[in-house]
């Protein structure tokens, strides 16, 4: 009986989680970490931390947990918990932290103690020997999580930090160098981009990357895997075309230009152009005294017919500010690429911010792809285990909850329009309201969010409101959100790292919350992906709670119509409320939204494909760069270059090291200076490689055709132009004068995420253009 009750579980699991990992041989280790709580209970703080001490040291060097020493770690750190938090932890936590110790990514479902499993899992990886990177969606969470979980570590014998954008570069260094580093992974990624431009061995503030534990992985790995990290140097004033933007703002949709289905991009009609070309002062956009002219009218066209303020972007503090589609926050330190950064800029009519000269960039995956062991966790991995597997080679290990999930999940509600599904929204929050059971509204954007807010205080309906706007708020608003009676109303629930406690942080009401019927979640519309409307169900029914979910959707919800406007005829809806109960408009939104997940995977292979290319060059350059800054090669190379000139250099330098770091400095400049000249070249080549799609050549192939020999050319290049520097260069007591040379680096540097490039360079895209401007010249 017993080998067919496992047969059955495995099937069960099999059936149900596909893809996942088997958790059989951890679930048998977890009597034995039972079986030691007596022994380890029994010691003294000293004693529990020598203890920990004892097994690092036979951990030290070992490239894999043995199933004693992985008993031996839970043991330890659940008792360490205990004692820290007065929290110990689950079998589920424990099951947790093997999955996360033998390289998976866990899915664990909110409220089930993601943060404890990922704590001892990075303890578990200190005691042997590697350095741990804890990598979360922000700053905030970063530093709680660190200091939260500081005691258990302590108590372990393992030394913690955390690094934020206020840290100084001697703080950095301090945080990186204990064994455990917590951080958000743009900050992580910032300093790994500086470190790649410093000319001394003694400003790096990172070592080698060891190990990566990254919370929140799906969001992490899959939704932001292609955003680009930059660090950038100033040129000058990022200037739009305040003239261009002014003449754009008086077009109209349908008339003056058109856009396709998916909003992705946005053209020109004939008259458009002739209203353009005559208030631009009669100029012919498509001959080449107009091309600058047609580059400054497309990208304005952009800003002003694709871009929506309080969707897209904010308007604080005279500034635009992104918002992140994926977490409803404002996205810090992000833009879009320049051009049409100051577009928006212009068509909102705020100061334009500096444009700068991209000195180095790299992606999220790239950046994740330099850790030799990566792991992860979050609560919607099971929907993206294939691209975690394609592009990361890791697997998922479905954790099961601690205490079954009892929330009821109702059947979308769904509506011929809009409109009338706002109507039922407020029907349904009403009737709750009532009740006294609390309420979480998950909207899709800002102005929605707003919207709702506006119309739920006209009937005195009083909610708190948690966007993009007020998210410095949003640990206290969501810590609240459980309480008897409140409404809160959220555009997303993604990576926010609070859980909602039913009757709120005091938990003085939770029973009477209980019996009520828990947290009632409510979704405005379907997501773009599965696993956000995933993430917002998950609010509710945490750790057993009662609870439950539904979802309204409109046929003309911008999922649908984005993605699926072909509805199918027939569906009829109630003549009163608009409701549709057909099965078809259900299938309908569930393609929609399958639609969307697969434009997004193409996107993410695409930018994979082109980026792969760039992140081996990337390397190559690097570890030639990092020979460069750890040894005498400059000053070998400048010396057989111009034996005189180094000469006359070593001579006037009686420091050999003060020799070796000139030269160091001087030929590092040309590497990096040619390393943004290359970054340069790729992001023109790339803009205009779909348009060899038209000859019937494959644009991939045609990009790599023209960036690997101009790749090969920037080591021998660089060498050249050190040389020449040195024979060129005034010398002085001081060494080269390199200023009066023209070597400047930047003044001013800075470092934000480009926002993800919305110029689709697809093949069907570059037709409509080129289809767009044959009808124009015909006309």
């Amino acid at each position: 009986m017993a080998l067919i009750s496992r047969v059955g579980k495995r099937l069960r699991r099999i059936i149900e989680r596909p893809g996942s990992v088997e958790l059989t041989r951890y679930e048998a280790l977890l009597p034995a970490v039972e079986k030691l709580e007596p022994e380890l209970e029994e010691l003294a703080d000293p004693e529990l931390t020598e203890r920990a001490e004892k097994l690092a040291e036979s951990l030290d060097g070992a490239t894999a947990y043995t199933d004693n020493q992985l008993v031996e770690v839970c043991a330890l750190g659940r008792e360490a918990a205990r004692r820290a938090l007065g929290e110990r932890a689950f079998d589920v936590q424990l099951l947790g932290t093997m999955g996360l110790l033998t390289g998976h990514v866990v899915q664990m479902d909110t409220g089930e103690g993601k943060t404890l499993a990922g704590a001892l899992a990075a303890a578990g990886h200190a005691m042997r020997g590697r350095r741990v990177h804890v990598v979360t969606v922000n700053d905030y969470l970063a530093r709680r999580d660190a200091e939260w979980m500081n005691p258990v570590y302590a108590l372990l014998g393992v030394t913690v930090g955390w690094v934020e954008p206020a840290h100084s570069k001697e703080e950095r260094k301090d945080a990186y160098y204990r064994q455990v580093t917590y951080g958000a992974v743009a900050e992580i990624g910032f300093d790994v981009l500086r470190d790649r431009l410093v000319t001394h061995v003694d400003d790096l503030v990172q070592p080698a990357p060891e190990v990566a534990i990254v919370d929140e992985a799906d969001s992490v790995l899959v939704d932001e895997a292609r955003v680009p990290l930059v660090m950038a140097g100033s040129i000058d004033h990022n200037d739009a075309d305040e003239e261009v933007a002014t003449v754009v703002r008086r077009l109209r949709l349908g008339l003056h230009y058109e856009t396709d289905t998916d909003g992705r991009n946005a053209w020109l009609t004939s008259a458009g152009a002739s209203v353009v070309e005559k208030s631009l002062g009669g100029i012919d956009l498509y001959g080449d005294s107009g091309s600058d002219r047609l580059a400054a009218v497309n990208v304005a066209l952009h800003a002003h017919a694709l871009l929506t303020r309080d969707v897209d972007y904010l308007v604080r503090d005279g500034k635009v500010q992104l918002i992140n589609a994926a977490r409803g926050r404002v996205a810090e330190l992000q833009r879009w690429p320049d051009g049409l950064q100051a577009a928006v800029e212009a068509k909102e009519q705020v100061t334009a911010t500096d444009r700068g000269e991209i000195l180095d960039s790299i992606t999220v995956q790239a950046l994740l792809a330099r850790y030799p062991e990566v792991a992860g966790m979050t609560g919607t991995a099971v929907a993206v285990a294939e691209q975690l597997r394609e592009f990361y080679r890791l697997e998922v290990a479905v954790i099961p909850p601690n205490t079954p999930n009892v929330r009821a999940d109702q059947p979308d509600r769904i509506f011929a329009s809009p409109s009338q599904k706002l109507r039922a929204i407020q029907d349904e929050i009403a009737s709750v309201h009532e009740t006294g059971r609390p309420i979480l509204v998950g909207t899709q954007d800002v102005a929605e969010s707003e919207e709702l807010a506006d119309k739920l205080a006209k009937v005195d309906l009083p909610c708190v409101v948690l966007n993009a706007r007020n998210d410095a708020e949003e640990a206290a608003i969501i810590a609240e959100a459980g309480k008897k009676g409140a409404v809160t109303v959220s555009t997303q629930m993604a990576g926010r790292g609070t859980d909602i406690r039913l009757g709120g942080t005091e938990g003085s009401t939770r029973e009477e919350v209980a019996e009520l019927g828990g947290l009632h979640v409510i979704g405005t519309a379907r997501y773009p992906s599965s696993r956000l409307d995933g993430q917002l169900r998950g609010r509710s029914g945490r750790q057993g709670d009662p609870g439950s979910a539904i979802f309204f959707a409109s046929l003309n919800d911008d999922l649908v119509l984005s993605n699926a406007p072909d509805i199918p005829e027939g569906i009829d809806s109630d003549s009163e409320t608009g409701e549709i109960t057909d099965p078809a408009a259900h299938r309908q939104i569930n393609h929609a939204q399958r639609v969307a997940e697969g434009v997004d995977l193409e996107i993410h292979r695409n930018t994979w494909r082109y980026t792969r290319l760039i992140e081996r060059q990337r390397a190559e350059l690097l570890e030639h760069r990092d020979k460069v800054l750890h040894s005498a090669l400059a000053a070998e190379g400048m010396e057989k270059a111009h034996e005189e000139k180094f000469a006359e250099l070593k001579e006037k330098l009686d420091d050999t090291e003060r020799l070796e770091q000139v030269c160091r400095e001087v030929l590092l400049f040309h590497l990096d200076q040619l390393w943004s000249d290359h970054l340069a070249y790729l992001t023109d080549v790339r803009e205009s490689i779909h348009l060899r799609a038209l000859a019937r050549e494959t644009p991939l192939d045609e990009f790599h055709r023209a960036a690997i020999p101009e790749f090969h050319k920037i080591i021998p290049e660089a060498a050249t132009r050190a040389a020449k520097t040195l024979e060129e260069a005034e010398i002085t007591d001081d060494g080269l004068d390199l200023a009066d040379a023209g070597l400047r680096r930047a003044n001013t540097t800075w470092t934000y995420l480009v926002h993800d490039n919305p110029f689709d360079s697809d093949f069907e895209q570059t037709i409509k253009r080129v289809r767009s401007m044959m009808k124009m010249k015909k006309s």
